[in-house]
């Protein structure tokens, strides 16, 4: 709402402005995690669990017709469901993402700093990333592999 007060001009920001700009910048954000986990299934060490619960966790604050097609997805949506119901993840699909975790971030070390010019920090900083990540995914809940939702059917949802 613009609001004018003689010569100057200025632009009263509401409460009902910010959160609706919130709503799209959250959905804005949801989206492209929803490109990269959707890119993440067909490209190779392109992690599409983070990636897809990312996006549930945006999309959740900020577009309910977006997080209603993320958990309806049939590849998606359960991995959200089971990250937001506290379920965790499969043995295999913890064992994949760190064997994945672990050779990117190994063949990156070799690569980066002593062809890439890299200083030595970057390493550690790489190492650092890798063991935090490694420590979230280890600590999630896991479920049997027997669990694990069928890709082929749809996420059913309370």
């Amino acid at each position: 709402m613009l609001s004018s007060g003689g010569s100057s001009t200025f632009l009263i920001v509401t409460q009902s402005t910010k959160s609706q700009l919130s709503k799209i910048v959250f959905t804005a954000l949801g989206s492209i995690f929803a490109g990269l986990a959707i890119a993440g299934i067909f490209v190779p060490l392109l992690p599409v669990t983070i990636n897809a619960i990312v996006a549930g966790v945006l999309f959740a604050k900020g577009s309910e017709r977006f997080d209603n097609w993320l958990l309806n997805h049939k590849v998606l949506g359960p991995i959200v469901h089971d990250h937001r119901h506290g379920i965790g993840f499969t043995k295999k699909a913890k064992r994949i993402a760190v064997i994945a975790m672990s050779t990117s971030i190994v063949l990156s070390t070799l690569w980066a700093v002593p062809y890439g010019g890299a200083p030595v920090f970057v390493a550690y900083f790489m190492a650092a990333v890798w063991a935090y990540a490694l420590w979230f995914i280890l600590k999630q809940p896991t479920k049997p592999d027997s669990e694990a939702p069928s890709i082929a059917q749809p996420a059913t949802h309370p």
